[in-house]
């Protein structure tokens, strides 16, 4: 199994300069995109073996990012 990360560009690269400019003008969306970015990369370790979790706490994680996403594409599509 290939592990990645799942960045939110790499995810909707279609998006990329819509995603930069809410980064950079509305405060709620740079956080969701930061805390995003955050369990992202937290996932990405876990699965590469670099942390160690429970399978309980991988699944929320990964149930948190996939809501993140769902937020920040719905605030992309505006």
């Amino acid at each position: 199994m290939t592990l990645e990360k799942h960045s939110l560009v790499q995810e909707f690269p279609e998006y990329r300069e819509r995603i930069h400019q809410l980064k950079t003008t509305d405060h709620h969306f740079a956080r969701l995109f930061a805390e995003y970015h955050d369990v992202d990369h937290e996932v990405f370790r876990i699965e590469q073996g670099t942390e160690v979790s429970s399978d309980d706490y991988l699944e929320e994680r990964k149930k948190l990012r996939l809501k993140l996403k769902d937020d920040l594409f719905s605030a992309i599509q505006g």
